[in-house]
């Protein structure tokens, strides 16, 4: 099952998030991905499509050691997630002070009860 717009959870998006994302995504075009520029277009049109976008009228910059990681951190701050899920957790050191928990997808995979 497609959890992403499935109404399990909610994903918030702003435009500099979206533009962090096609440049990561395209990066990987050509490589051992096998994606082409139009598939990384259609995640990206797709997750626009579903997601709950937001603008974001505060810098806490810097707060944590990378400026594209505050920038995740300022959308789920402005959107009032509880979570953060990312594959890197110690680069969001000390979000906790913003009532965020920071997860790995299998985490939260398991918290939303979609894995035993």
């Amino acid at each position: 099952m497609f959890l992403v717009g499935s109404g399990k959870f909610e994903v918030s998006m702003s435009a500099p998030l979206v533009f962090e994302y096609e440049d990561a995504g395209k990066r990987l075009v050509g490589k051992k991905s096998g994606l082409k520029a139009s598939d990384i277009d259609d995640i990206l049109d797709y997750l626009c499509s579903v997601a709950h976008r937001r603008t974001v009228h505060y810098l806490w910059r810097p707060f944590l050691r990378d400026p594209k990681d505050d920038m995740v951190l300022e959308l789920a701050v402005a959107a009032g997630s509880d979570v953060i899920v990312t594959y890197n957790k110690a680069d969001f050191g000390g979000v906790d002070q913003f009532g965020i928990r920071v997860m790995t997808a299998r985490e939260f995979l398991l918290k939303i009860g979609e894995l035993l």
